[in-house]
């Protein structure tokens, strides 16, 4: 792994930020290191406040949107909310769905089968809507490169609104009104928001014709958390104040449908961190085994014991879903080796009998093995579908549009997309793919990079310390929880491997009078360079460990070097 010391702020910023705040230094830094200059900016980091997010009617169209709803309710025409099948599409279905609900009993919602209709606004969503007298469609994180689809609605008398995040193509499609941030002559002032982001500003919008505040939609906040969590946008602006309520709203008083989730694990609190790896998981899990509606079904339930029902069933695809995943990538590492493809610059695999619900999982795998863009391949009906992840600070997106002659359909963001192909044109588009990664990215970035905040002492961490690092919460892309270096460090002596397989490294660390508990998950390969008390360096996050009713600060270690 690179390490990769930040630079030091400007030292005047830091230094009257301190004074202005009565930190220490190393707070001061890591705050001015964020964009947090003034005690304005910190008084907003630190306090979120939902005064805060931005007047709506600023997003292009929104006027529109919100005109045409509101003739909609008033005429009962019948509303189809229909969303994609990930975490961010069924919770943005389930948040417009629910709210639309309180206005009108001619709501209903529609998620597109991910394997016969694939990704975004299908054909036939279309057809069902008109053959059910739907007369509007509102899509949510998807729909903004659907020119086509709406075309065809169009001629068949349906209007379309479109909330999305995506990047829009050169053209957007003809619809009433197009929500998305990520539009060129949209003004909005924050760019991130997730497409359940997107529906919530929609609602918030519609419930300030009505004189309500954002306040009143506080129960759609555990649901637009959770969409910002699993869909990994940055949780900065918007987005922290977002993320900061809605864990209030997940941690005190969730729907029956999360809670029912929360109520599966051993968790009393839950962070971001605990809702990307614990309750989105289970949640996509319905749209990668079986269907998203599972998904809609389980967050809009309002009865205690059928939401519980739900939410086993959908752990179930969870369990199955692990082990599907884990078998593929076996598979994928396998077919890397054969082809003895180890030192290409990307990662291009195929099988026709892969679940194409899980190949989005085994190609961010296949990074943990291979760091390098990666697109993991699968039969789709007469197409081959892909998944592609990418690597920290390379632009996967725009490898794929320069390879679209071999690309049948493509959409997604920086790090992660989705694409089809015609089978025959596999291998050309392989053969492209590489070359253009080969010919654009930077060497360096093949290498996992850890982004060191700041070098410490092991004595200036203490119970204050921790505090104050803890109300940097909720992390997330642009406000990672921070990484430290510490050097010259000993462990003293009985440092040793732990878990299953002797995978993950436990050790206390000693620098002069100071101790304090580490655990490296997946270094127990480093063990020998903490043998016989030789010096090593660390980098490391700090957090707490809980055993046996205490609680005490530990070092989770990143990585390690002798």
């Amino acid at each position: 792994m690179r390490w990769t010391l930040k630079p030091k702020p400007n030292s005047k910023t830091v230094e009257d930020l301190q004074k202005a705040l009565q930190v220490d230094n190393s707070v001061a830094t890591l705050l001015v290191q964020r964009g947090i200059e003034t005690y304005d900016d910190a008084k907003t980091f630190f306090r979120p406040s939902l005064d805060d997010l931005h007047n709506p009617f600023l997003m292009k169209d929104m006027d529109r949107a919100v005109e045409r709803i509101e003739l909609a309710l008033v005429s009962n025409e019948n509303i189809l909310v229909y969303g994609d099948y990930d975490v961010d599409g069924t919770t943005s279905v389930a948040l417009l769905s629910s709210y639309l609900k309180t206005k009108s009993e001619t709501i209903a919602t529609y998620i597109p089968d991910r394997y016969d209709e694939g990704y975004g606004v299908s054909y036939k969503g279309v057809d069902f809507a008109h053959d059910n007298d739907f007369s509007l469609i509102i899509a949510l994180d998807c729909g903004v490169k659907a020119i086509d689809k709406v075309d065809y609605a169009s001629e068949k008398g349906i209007d379309f609104i479109i909330c999305d995040h995506h990047r829009p193509g050169s053209q957007l499609p003809k619809a009433v009104a197009i929500l998305d941030p990520k539009r060129d002559d949209c003004d909005y002032p924050y760019k991130e928001l997730c497409g359940c982001g997107v529906g919530f500003k929609l609602i918030q919008a519609l419930a300030s014709k009505e004189n309500k505040t954002v306040e009143d939609l506080g129960e759609y906040l555990d649901l637009v958390a959770t969409a910002i969590g699993a869909d990994i946008v940055p949780i900065t602006g918007e987005n922290r104040a977002l993320a900061y309520f809605g864990l209030q709203v997940i941690n005190t008083n969730p729907r029956p449908g999360i809670k029912a989730i929360i109520d599966q694990i051993e968790k009393k609190v839950l962070t971001i961190t605990d809702v990307v790896f614990i309750v989105a998981p289970r949640i996509n899990a319905a749209g990668r085994m079986k269907h998203g509606n599972y998904a809609v079904s389980l967050l809009t339930e309002t009865n205690e014991m059928l939401a519980k029902e739900f939410a086993a069933e959908i752990n179930e695809f969870n369990l199955n879903r692990r082990e599907t995943d884990k078998q593929i990538t076996q598979e994928a590492l396998i077919q890397i080796t054969e082809n003895k493809e180890e030192d290409r610059l990307t990662t291009v695999v195929y099988d026709a009998s892969w679940h194409k619900g899980v190949i989005g999982i085994v190609a961010s795998r296949l990074i943990e093995t291979y760091y390098r863009p990666t697109l993991v391949f699968t039969k789709s009906g007469d197409k081959l579908a892909a998944s592609a992840r990418s690597v920290s600070g390379f632009d996967v997106y725009n490898a794929l549009e320069a390879c679209k002659e071999h690309i049948e359909q493509f959409g997604g963001h920086k790090y992660a997309a989705g694409l089809t192909l015609k089978p025959e044109n596999y291998e050309a588009f392989k053969k492209a793919f590489e070359a253009e990664v080969s010919n654009t990215i930077d060497r360096n970035l093949l290498s996992p990079e850890i982004k060191i905040d700041a070098q410490i002492e092991l004595r200036e961490i203490t119970p204050k310390f921790y505090r104050i690092l803890h109300q940097f919460s909720p992390f997330g892309p642009g406000n990672m929880a921070p990484i430290f270096m510490t050097e010259n460090l000993r462990d003293t002596g009985y440092g040793k491997c732990v878990g299953e397989d002797d995978k993950h490294l436990r050790l206390t660390a000693e620098q002069g009078n100071e101790r304090i508990i580490s655990i490296g998950f997946n270094l127990g390969n480093k063990i020998d360079l903490i043998k016989n008390r030789n010096r090593f360096d660390a980098v490391y996050s700090i957090d707490e460990n809980h055993w046996q009713g205490r609680v005490s600060l530990q070092l989770k270690l990143r990585d390690i070097k002798g």
